[in-house]
């Protein structure tokens, strides 16, 4: 999504957003057209046959201050705790998109020749568009196939965003908000395409984190590496969790080292006030590896993932490129910039990172050669550093 925002607003277009939200999505597919939607996706009879026999003759009882009720069967909702109800849960979805015709509907965005205008990911769902109009056709398709199979949208929880001006809408009475930021699969988006905002909020859950340990922290029993380890495993996932599709600026990078050694003068339970250079924390702490460069790992392994998948719709929003004109000046650095600043300071270019990325390519002496290259992003060279490194 970032970087369809980045391509807009590198092409002056405005993109308009909806954010879905089901009332119950789970609890409300109904079983009798489950098994419809599965025969016709495709689904062998038998499997079929076998998933029936696990839904049939189900039946609760409600417990209240009162005493219980009268048995009742369950005819609708898919099993909490089984690991088949996301499948099943994602197979009735797709087939209630498929239904509303968003394949061969001509509204969305056209990247490459290729038309988007929705993102999908179990019950959240985002529609996509160049126009309010388009938005809203879109939306009232998927409202109304969703209700044919007793799936229904909660208007209030949903939310608009587009990179232009809008305002809320009117539909059927109800209201939906136009937003400036939404988090999406717990991720903040902004309307603006910035990056730094979620930055800034991954930092304070870091913060929030490392407040959290203060009782691990302190502890005279535990080791100073087997502290390091806790908040490595525990820390710094938090802070990481979507990097890959980070566009980082100067001031970020400044934050975020910044971050990280406060995180590390906690943990050696160094005051602020102690004249004490970074250097020092660092050959006490022997961390490896920088905040910064974890996160460029993350984001070199998961380039060579998309880049050696033949047509995925992820490979088509890296390198497609959007009608529209630049505008004059100096533009807004991009993922893609970024991307091949980590080549230009590793001493490779982008043209040996797409052939290292595809098959046969040598990754490993690739991330290896690039890595060793950026040294402001490693503290120490250690061989099990480089042994991980590596597109998996």
């Amino acid at each position: 999504m970032r970087r369809i925002m980045e391509k807009a607003r590198e092409f002056q277009k405005d993109i308009y957003f909806c954010f879905i939200d089901y009332a119950k999505a789970f609890d409300c597919v109904d079983h009798s057209k489950l098994w419809q939607v599965l025969k016709e996706m495709g689904v062998p009879d038998h499997l079929i046959c076998l998933l029936r026999n696990l839904y049939v003759g189900q039946e609760a009882t409600v417990r209240t201050g009162y005493g219980t009720t009268d048995w009742f069967k369950i005819g609708k909702g898919v099993r909490q705790g089984c690991i088949l109800s996301p499948c099943l849960f994602n197979l009735y979805a797709e087939f209630i998109m498929r239904k509303a015709g968003l394949d061969e509907s001509l509204a969305g965005i056209k990247i490459a020749r290729r038309n988007i205008n929705n993102f999908r990911y179990a019950d959240d769902t985002t529609l996509m568009a160049e126009s309010e109009e388009e938005l809203k056709n879109l939306l009232m398709r998927v409202k109304e196939e969703s209700a044919k199979y007793g799936l229904k949208l909660n208007i209030k929880k949903q939310k608009i965003m587009a990179t232009g001006p809008i305002t809320s809408w009117q539909i059927e009475g109800e209201e939906m908000e136009a937003v400036r930021d939404f988090t999406f699969l717990g991720s903040m988006i902004t309307a603006d395409g910035d990056s730094s905002h979620e930055i800034k909020r991954r930092l304070l859950l870091w913060r929030k984190a490392m407040t959290n340990l203060d009782s691990i922290l302190k502890s005279r029993d535990i080791t100073l590496p087997t502290k390091v380890h806790i908040v490595k495993a525990m820390v710094s996932p938090v802070v990481m969790y979507g990097s890959e599709s980070w566009t980082i600026k100067k001031a970020d990078r400044r934050r975020m080292d910044a971050f990280e050694f406060w995180c590390w003068r906690r943990l050696l339970r160094v005051p602020w006030t102690a004249r004490r250079s970074n250097l020092s924390i660092l050959k006490e702490i022997s961390p490896e590896c920088s905040l910064e460069g974890q996160i460029l790992k993350l984001r070199l392994q998961d380039f060579g993932q998309l880049m050696r998948r033949e047509d995925s719709l992820e490979k088509t929003l890296m390198l497609g490129k959007m009608e529209g004109t630049r505008r004059r000046g100096r533009q807004r650095t991009r993922w893609w910039d970024q991307h091949e600043f980590d080549q230009t300071a590793g001493g490779s270019g982008g043209q040996e990172c797409l052939a290292c990325s595809g098959p046969g390519g040598h990754k490993e002496s690739y991330m290896i050669k690039l890595l060793n290259n950026n040294n402001n992003l490693f503290y120490f060279s250690f061989p099990s550093l480089h042994n991980s490194l590596c597109f998996q």
